[in-house]
């Protein structure tokens, strides 16, 4: 119920701005995502094709990817943000902002917003993904895995549509956080590394 309410006042928000391309979307993106970043800055990276870094007050921005609906770029040496403009089923649009961070082990922040950059509660969209996904479903309740898991202080999730897909891949990139010791108890109970969240115009879902 709670998710079609969110849909609905969705179609409510957005009605006015639907159409709108990635030069608007970026355009207007708040200052706050990606700070001493101009207008000018943007329209550069967007417009000169010839250009795919721009150099700022806080580096450089370099430009991986970008379409209509779609763009990646690398913010530092660590650091990427991906923006994706996402249809719903009414014929209108949501932006998602992924920011990841690469320092050894890759983690990622996903957040949904309406055309206005209004926030979305990301749960309405998006399922809860825990690591018991990744690993083999049998196991789950047996005391060897209960233990192996309980000694892991972090599962790191990194987040990207692939090609600028509308579909999210998901990869718990657990390998690059432990210790090639620590990986190994682990290593035999895991099935998976990554998986695809599909894209229904309304919800991600497995």
């Amino acid at each position: 119920m709670k998710r079609y309410f969110t849909l609905l006042l969705l179609s409510c928000i957005t009605l006015l701005s639907y159409g709108q391309t990635m030069d608007e979307v970026f355009k207007t993106m708040p200052n706050d995502f990606l700070p001493a970043f101009s207008e000018a800055d943007k329209t550069m990276l967007l417009v000169d094709s010839s250009l795919s870094v721009i150099p700022y007050a806080l580096g450089e921005i370099e430009r991986l990817a970008y379409s209509d609906t779609f763009l990646s770029i690398k913010t530092s040496e660590v650091g990427t943000m991906q923006i994706k403009i996402l249809p719903l089923i009414n014929n209108t649009q949501i932006i998602v902002l992924i920011k990841t961070v690469c320092s050894g082990v890759c983690d990622s922040d996903i957040r949904f917003f309406t055309s206005e950059w209004k926030e979305i509660d990301k749960r309405s969209l998006l399922p809860t993904i825990t690591p018991q996904v990744f690993f083999d479903q049998k196991e789950l309740n047996t005391p060897g895995f209960k233990w192996t898991v309980s000694q892991i202080d972090m599962f790191p999730l990194q987040f990207q549509f692939k090609n600028g897909s509308n579909n999210l891949q998901v990869k718990f990139d657990i390998a690059n956080h432990l210790s090639a010791l620590d990986f190994a108890k682990i290593e035999p109970y895991l099935v998976k590394e990554t998986i695809d969240l599909l894209w229904n115009k309304s919800t991600f879902v497995y």
